[in-house]
């Protein structure tokens, strides 16, 4: 099992709801109003007056199989929309209930 830890610009919460959908992903957290910078380009997302966009975040655990493709899905939207951004993190799960 994976955990896919997923962070991104707000405006794109329902494209990302809907990769998740359909590639049969049911179990997710969401997190709004998550704050923070890019590592690489783009603006930062702080939620102020210079800087008033946020990000949202999602974290998801999948079986391996399923990583691959999600990630394809993933950075296809971040490819149509560069300066919106959007990150995605893979970490090895052990244990569960």
């Amino acid at each position: 099992m994976k955990s896919v830890f997923i962070a991104f610009e707000q405006s794109l919460e329902e494209r990302v709801l809907a990769i998740l959908s359909h590639r049969n992903i049911r179990g997710f957290t969401l997190w709004n109003s998550v704050l923070g910078t890019g590592s690489k380009t783009g603006d930062p997302h702080m939620n102020s007056h210079a800087w008033a966009q946020q990000n949202s975040a999602i974290m998801t655990i999948v079986e391996d199989e399923k990583v691959q493709p999600l990630l394809e899905a993933l950075e296809e939207l971040n490819q149509k929309r560069p300066l919106l951004g959007i990150r995605a993190f893979v970490w090895t799960i052990e244990g569960g209930m």
